[in-house]
């Protein structure tokens, strides 16, 4: 591995992708140069804040955007402004170069012609190109341009699409390909993808023609827009904005602009014929209907009668908008309570409705595109799948879906339809071979058509997917299982709606310490999916509260205590892996572990107050614990606990890992912020390792926790009081945040005093339990069980 070390990165053009991949850079401790053209208007002038405006106004634009593209506010402090005509100098002195200005072949050229005047021998030099072919851009550089030249396509948002495609030239240096695909997978946290220098890349060609055969679809089977949606969203496991309203937000004429690229350039690709653009969609462009950019697209924001914001669809027929309607199919609406999103495709695909029909002849259709691909633009069958995956947000790539589905039972359906496939995968079917990817000894093997062997997956080697270690489960239930990852640590995980916490995933977690104890140097709590967990299951709370069972309630909120209590208090490491959403008792429970190793995109707090609850499983006590431990003697004693009290009282939710140490959800020098979730569970063993090989002791309960009593609660009653009356808290709001102060302080105290955790823990069961007897907070609990966010009551 090339010993490369990058600390500085130029940006070359502050647009949309410009300043959010600056950001990113910045987002990642990295110093940034961000550089732009000097507005006309100003070129003659000597004022910097005239001749950097159109750099400046970017940047700004960027960082009130939502989503925020920077983990913390603080990011943008690393990043430093420009112009090319003054400061395209200073990138002399960094790293890595990075052109992001305007798609034109000349002007990217002639602004590299430039930079190689300032660039010092060895730099990188890398383009965000989405369309230009790679080896045209770097034509009449140098010897040592050329080696050190690469295309880098990110994906918009940058911080939240992790795809980065790596395309070298011909002449591109193996070992900047290999850094590259290294530093963007360790250090970005992205899933990168070697990509073939072809039109549109991986992503955007099977993306497009996925887009665009869908299209051609719409006029075959008679199918709405509405439907199209909520045939091709969340229920295959693609994005919400499904296949019209992605087209909206991209921009409906880069779409066109790609799909007629890829006709242009692709003369001997078989399926060219879907590229063409169908004349309502001509007609759409010619209206300057384009989407979100210009107000209005497939989809058109219209204002109701009481003013309330309606979205109204388009219809091909007439180009007319009319109210969205929701589509009715047996086959969707029989696969839609089945969790499993791979049983759910086999249902959709065997559907016998028009929905059904539409299911088979997209899949078909990709399966034969994405066959006939390899090795056009790529030599390896899991980078498309990783490209899609990480590009367009699907759940399982098209290879995984093709597998799903029985690769021979399939192929056959689809030459009896009409559809053809690439002469390689009949040989794979003809040599026996049941699958493009299986599991061995825990690893992911995908077949290599080059080679007609199963070859594990380049760079995988620390990616670490409990599930794929079903033949190592040491113990479970029905809803956990305990596998043993090797090296004589154990992982955890639950499958259960949202990956909530309930009575069965206690017991797993208190079980998993007990056999950790037993026989294992340590414990990783992980979970695959979309999210680690979303709480505690608030459902069960609300129904034994309905049901005015409160001994029951009391037992299974000591039992949430106590498992917290033993993941802190047990004879091995316990660390969790965070990721995704991580609320209320997920929270909880990270709070408790010896260590958290937490993926980047992690959105993790103690939420209960938005239901009018406290939180219950130790996250109120363990806030009091912290807040006792960071109080010092030249500030007053209650701004530290006010500040804790607030983000649990805001039921504040950390917008990423790194915001997480600012709210005070994880500790600094001890927690951990993983850029690639997909190496969290690797780190969160090596951790394990590390941890316990330092000779690992069990800490000993607390029993100097000091409180504030009646001190404490005159200050937050102040506040919670001046909250009612500015109408910023309702009456119920100030009723939970008493009773949360009340626990935070200790009680009513007459001094400060040193409590035990356990003394602590008594008082926020107390309070939590005679909060689920008070009837507005079960009608939250009520609203947020039927889909909705809490009512303010």
């Amino acid at each position: 591995m090339s010993k490369r070390i990058i600390k500085k990165v130029a940006v070359l053009g502050s647009g949309v992708m410009g300043s959010r991949i600056a950001l990113h850079f910045a987002g990642i401790g990295l110093q940034v140069l961000l550089l732009d053209i000097v507005p006309a208007e100003a070129k003659e002038s000597d004022n910097k804040a005239l001749r950097n405006k159109i750099v400046n106004d970017s940047l700004t634009a960027a960082i009130k955007s939502n989503p925020s593209p920077a983990f913390t506010k603080d990011v943008v402090k690393r990043v430093s402004t420009g112009n090319f005509d003054d400061n395209l100098k200073d990138v002399g002195t960094y790293d890595w170069i990075i052109e992001v200005v305007v798609e034109r072949l000349d002007i990217k050229q002639s602004l590299y012609e430039k930079v190689e005047q300032f660039r010092k021998p060895g730099t990188l030099i890398t383009s965000n190109t989405s369309g230009i072919p790679i080896h045209l851009l770097s034509q009449g550089r140098s010897e040592d341009f050329k080696k050190n030249f690469c295309g880098t396509h990110f994906f918009n948002p940058p911080r939240y699409l992790r795809l980065l495609e790596i395309i070298p030239t011909p002449d591109t240096d193996k070992e900047v390909v290999d850094f590259l695909l290294h530093y963007g997978d360790l250090f970005l946290g992205k899933t990168t993808v070697l990509a073939k220098d072809t039109p549109a890349f991986i992503a955007n060609r099977i993306g497009v023609y996925g887009i665009m055969a869908i299209f051609g679809l719409i006029d075959k089977l008679g199918l709405t827009i509405d439907e199209i949606d909520a045939l091709t969203g969340p229920i295959i496991g693609r994005p919400k904005s499904a296949t019209f309203r992605t087209a909206d937000v991209v921009g409906i004429d880069t779409l066109v602009k790609v799909a007629k690229g890829v006709a242009e350039n692709c003369p001997n690709d078989e399926a060219k014929e879907t590229f063409t653009i169908p004349a309502w969609l001509d007609k759409i462009v010619a209206k300057n209907w384009l989407g979100d950019k210009t107000g209005q697209g497939f989809f058109k924001k219209v204002k109701g009668a009481g003013g309330e914001k309606d979205i109204q669809t388009l219809n091909l027929q007439t180009f007319e908008y009319a109210p969205r309607q929701k589509p009715k199919f047996a086959s969707v609406d029989a696969a839609k309570p089945v969790d499993d999103l791979k049983q759910r495709l086999k249902m959709l695909v065997a559907g016998q409705d028009k929905a059904g029909e539409f299911y088979r002849q997209f899949h078909y259709g990709l399966f034969s595109y994405i066959s006939n691909r390899i090795p056009e633009i790529s030599d390896e069958v899991y980078r498309i799948d990783d490209a899609m995956k990480a590009g367009f947000g699907w759940e399982i790539g098209a290879f995984e879906s093709w597998d799903v589905l029985g690769i021979e039972r399939t192929t056959k359906a689809m030459k009896e339809a009409g559809y053809s496939v690439a002469g390689w995968v009949n040989e794979m079917i003809e040599a026996g071979n049941k699958s493009f990817y299986k599991i061995e000894s825990g690893k992911k093997l995908c077949y290599d058509p080059s080679s007609k062997t199963y070859k594990p997956i380049a760079g995988s080697e620390a990616f670490i997917i409990l599930s794929n270690h079903a033949d190592k489960i040491v113990w479970k239930n029905s809803s956990c299982k305990l596998y043993d990852i090797g090296d004589d640590v154990i992982g955890l995980q639950w499958n259960t709606k949202m990956n909530s916490i309930g009575g069965d995933v206690l017991s797993g977690i208190s079980k998993a310490i007990e056999a950790a104890e037993k026989d294992f140097k340590g414990l990783v709590i992980a979970n695959d999916g979309a999210n680690f967990s979303a709480g505690a299951n608030v459902g069960m709370i609300f129904m034994i509260a309905i049901e005015q069972e409160w001994d029951e309630l009391d037992m299974a909120i000591r039992m949430f205590q106590n498992t917290m209590m033993r993941a802190r208090y047990s004879s091995v490491p316990v660390v969790t892996a965070h990721h995704g959403l991580s609320l209320g008792g997920a929270c909880e429970l990270g709070l408790h572990s010896d260590k958290v190793c937490a993926a980047a995109e992690t959105y993790v707090g103690l939420v209960e107050l938005g239901v009018g609850l406290i939180p219950g499983g130790g996250g109120t006590k363990e806030f009091v614990l912290r807040a006792s431990d960071e109080m010092h003697e030249d500030e007053p004693e209650t701004i530290t606990l006010k500040n804790r009290f607030l983000t649990i009282a805001t039921a504040k939710v950390a917008t990423s890992a790194q915001e997480a140490f600012e709210l005070g959800i994880y500790r600094k020098g001890l927690d951990e912020v993983i850029m690639n979730q997909d190496r969290r569970i690797g780190e969160a063993k090596r951790s394990v390792i590390e941890i316990s090989d330092s000779g690992y002791t069990m800490p000993v309960q607390r029993k100097d926790i000091r409180v504030l009593g009646r001190n404490g609660l005159g200050a937050l009653y102040a506040g919670i009081n001046g909250m009612t009356k500015a109408n910023y808290a309702t009456e119920h709001d100030a009723t939970v945040a008493r009773k949360l102060a009340y626990v935070m302080c200790g009680g009513d105290l007459s001094e400060q005093t040193l409590v035990s955790e356990q003394y602590l823990l008594d008082l926020e069961r107390e309070a939590f339990l005679s909060l689920c007897g008070e009837r507005k907070t079960l009608e939250r609990i009520q609203s947020v069980l039927k889909g909705g966010k809490p009512v303010r009551n």
